[in-house]
This record gives structure tokens, C-alpha cells and sequence, in this order.
């Protein structure tokens, strides 16, 4: 197997297998960019939300439907995980806030802490993944 990364195919395909670690490292980089670019741009250049933020939505959506694909799930929950991020950001506030913080903590656990499924599945062979593992 090999153990090379395409960062580009993780971020901007939301078809195959990804590993643990890669889709952890992609979610931290979305994240950072994230907090970098509403740290940085205010103003004047708020207009470039309107590019930023579908960019950043449509790279997150990759990344969580290959890791929800290494887990034997079906991409299409990568909306909802996504969703629930947008209504607790930039504070979570009431019941339905609550209820995704719920779907968030669900997502982190399963996608985080869990491995993936062993061997090919209906989504592919395992790609993505730092090291190899026989069996």
C-alpha cells in the first residue's frame, strides 16, 4: 500500500477512503484556515465570504464523506456534521444549538476515535492512510 499522500484528491474529491490520521490533519488545516481568515479579513473585504466559505465548506465535505466512507458510511452525513458546525459557530446558543453540539461530539468520537473498516468495502480500497497494516 502506499503510504504517499495526494492532498489535493483528499481536499477537493469526496470519493474514496481516507484514514484517521490524514482526515484529522485535513480537518485541523480546514479549521486553522478558518480561524486565520476570519481573524484576518473584516470590513472592506468581507465580500470574499461569499468565495471563502463555500471553499472551505466544499473541502470540509470531502474530507468527512472520505473518512465517513473508511467507516463504512454513506457520505451524504458529511451535511448534517456540517450543518451542525454552522449552528454552533460562532457560539452555540439555545435547544437546536445544543442538539448539534450533540451531532458534533457524535462525529468527533466516530470519525476520531474509531477505526476504519478493515480491508475494500462498497466505497473503495483503503487509501489515505499514514502507515499500512496487513491483515
Amino acid at each position: 500500500m502506499n503510504s504517499k499522500i495526494d492532498w489535493s484528491e483528499l481536499f477537493f474529491s469526496s470519493t474514496g477512503r481516507a484514514g484517521q490520521v490524514p482526515s484529522i490533519i485535513a480537518g485541523i488545516v480546514l479549521l486553522v484556515a478558518f480561524a486565520f481568515y476570519r481573524s484576518v479579513v473584516s470590513g472592506a473585504l468581507e465580500f470574499l465570504n461569499w468565495i471563502v466559505y463555500p471553499v472551505l465548506l466544499y473541502c470540509g465535505a470531502c474530507v468527512l464523506s472520505k473518512r465517513l466512507h473508511d467507516r463504512g458510511r454513506s457520505g451524504w452525513w458529511a451535511a448534517v456534521i456540517l450543518l451542525a458546525l454552522v449552528m454552533v459557530l460562532p457560539r452555540p446558543q439555545g435547544f437546536f444549538d445544543f442538539v448539534a453540539g450533540l451531532v458534533l461530539v457524535w462525529a468527533l468520537i466516530d470519525l476520531c476515535v474509531m477505526p476504519g473498516e478493515r480491508g475494500d468495502n462498497r466505497y473503495g480500497p483503503t487509501l489515505f492512510r499514514l502507515t499500512s497494516s496487513e491483515g
